[in-house]
């Protein structure tokens, strides 16, 4: 996990390292950069696998390719595998990301299984820039003045630059010669159904694959911990998590988050204490997380309330979960992958809740996953997301979609529940769902100051100011702080609307 920054065509290096200088939050352990003829790249590494002889760029033997990436390739050892007897310097998985570039061009970037952006660029002016397909690990750009730059935060571009900055899209890769290119998407086009065999097999298929993932993503050579909120998601990622580190004869370190008495926290330690886990929390004021709204506003360089309000504990929480590991694993994308959010129970045609389901994961990368990756990273950790693995996606959204529906007695999340049956006790297995922001406290502290900043005339007078129209005068309080920190980015390019969770 880190912080890269590029720029292609005439670059200028003390501009990358000025980028590089606001990123270093992404990278405290090492930094890193090189200089060819049309390209620049720069790096800021936080290690996790190969700490001692992984740091970037990373090169080919010739050098006739560069690589800087942020992220994991989770099948990084089943990818060398396929690409025949070379002589690795590194045993890091971008060195593997590299050599298939290399070998079999950008096209062939579909067969990596992870969270990634990555630059790379070679002395013969080729250059390639590429982000995953669900958008896990964020990626900018800014073309313009005969120059591509390219960053991981909107905030490491110079101020004239900012009215330039757009999302780079998920699941794409650009070249000069040939501009942006699809090379896989979030959501894969197939008509199969899981769960062949029924309910029976659709619970052991949900169970299984969801096993599968969260035991690949604790790869690494650092610890890695579980944001346990108490909701049934990241509870069950720590179950799976914790019986697995059992197995090694080794103890899952797990972190919370909330006001005193909250909901979340309460709920997050029984979990720890079933599941027996070293268990840390950090109980917050009202007035920490007041203080706490505008460096978390700046951080996640987003404005939509239900984002913020989330943002502020978990923005404290990796404070705190930094000083203990470098890795976490979350529950983010299960609400969406299987229907938890509560406007979901109006939806009572299959099809219709499918569609929304599809359109929401399709959506994460500027919304949820960009809260997620900014509230971690402005501390240095990584945060991991077993339930937007693509093989959980693809099964997840090949399941019957009526086996989502929710109602009366039909809870949310039901054959996620059923899958885990006896894994947890009822009381946390069948826990009704609430809003992080909600559920932490958060929501209680915030709306009402934050309103009491904006009057209506206020709001009326400036609603306009980005489009769709700000909504609420809590938005508005919010985007004050966003304008304030990217006064030069156009939100209708860079941010996502509206926020579900």
């Amino acid at each position: 996990m880190c912080g890269i920054a590029g720029e292609y065509g005439r670059p200028r290096p003390e501009e990358g390292r000025r980028m590089l200088r606001r990123l270093e939050h992404r990278g405290p352990d090492d930094e890193g950069e090189v200089r060819l003829e049309r390209s620049w790249l720069g790096h800021r590494r936080l290690s996790i696998v190969d700490l001692e002889s992984g740091r970037q760029p990373l090169a080919t033997p010739e050098e006739e390719l560069w690589l800087v990436g942020n992220g994991e390739i989770y099948n990084h050892e089943e990818v060398r595998s396929t690409l025949g007897p070379a002589e690795y310097s590194t045993r890091s998985d971008n060195e593997v990301a590299l050599r298939l570039l290399a070998k079999r061009g950008p096209g062939a970037l579909g067969e990596l299984e992870g969270m990634f952006a990555l630059l790379a660029a070679g002395p013969d002016g080729s250059f390639v820039a590429a982000r995953d397909p669900v958008g896990i690990k964020p990626l900018y750009w800014a073309q313009g003045d005969r120059r591509v730059h390219f960053a991981s935060e909107m905030a490491a571009f110079e101020e004239q630059l900012q009215d330039r900055v757009e999302v780079f899209p998920p699941g794409c890769y650009w070249t000069p010669q040939a501009g942006l290119e699809r090379f896989a998407a979030a959501v894969p086009q197939t008509e199969s159904e899981a769960g062949g065999g029924g309910e029976q097999s659709e619970r052991e298929e949900t169970r299984e694959v969801l096993i599968a993932s969260v035991e690949r993503q604790m790869m690494g050579d650092v610890p890695v911990g579980v944001f346990l909120s108490g909701g049934l998601d990241s509870t069950l990622v720590a179950a799976i998590a914790a019986r697995r580190l059992a197995r090694e004869g080794e103890r899952l370190k797990t972190f919370a988050v909330g006001t005193e008495g909250s909901a979340d926290l309460l709920a997050a330690r029984a979990a720890a204490e079933y599941l027996g886990t070293d268990h840390h929390e950090r109980v917050y004021t009202a007035e920490e997380a007041l203080r706490a709204v505008p460096v978390s506003v700046r951080t996640i360089e987003h404005f939509d309330p239900s984002l913020v309000r989330s943002a502020v504990p978990n923005y404290l929480l990796a404070e705190m979960t930094a000083r203990h590991v470098k890795v976490v694993l979350t529950g983010e994308g299960a609400d969406e992958l299987f229907a938890g959010y509560q406007y979901l129970r109006d939806f009572s045609h299959p099809e219709q809740l499918h569609d929304e389901i599809v359109r929401t994961v399709e959506g994460l990368h500027n919304l949820n996953l960009q809260r997620c990756d900014r509230v971690t990273m402005a501390h240095g950790l990584e945060a991991r997301v077993p339930f937007l693995d693509r093989e959980v996606i693809a099964f997840a959204l090949r399941l019957p979609p009526e086996s989502k529906l929710s109602g009366p007695g039909h809870p949310e999340k039901q054959l996620l529940r059923e899958a885990f049956t006896g894994w947890l006790p009822d009381e946390l297995l069948w826990r009704e769902k609430s809003q992080f922001g909600d559920g932490s406290g958060a929501a209680e502290v915030l709306t009402a100051v934050m309103e009491e900043t904006v009057t209506e005339a206020e709001l009326e007078s400036e609603r306009g100011a980005v489009y769709p129209p700000l909504r609420t005068r809590e938005e508005l309080a919010y985007f004050r702080i966003f304008r304030e920190h990217l006064p030069g980015v156009r939100p209708e390019h860079t941010v996502g609307r509206f926020a579900t969770a």
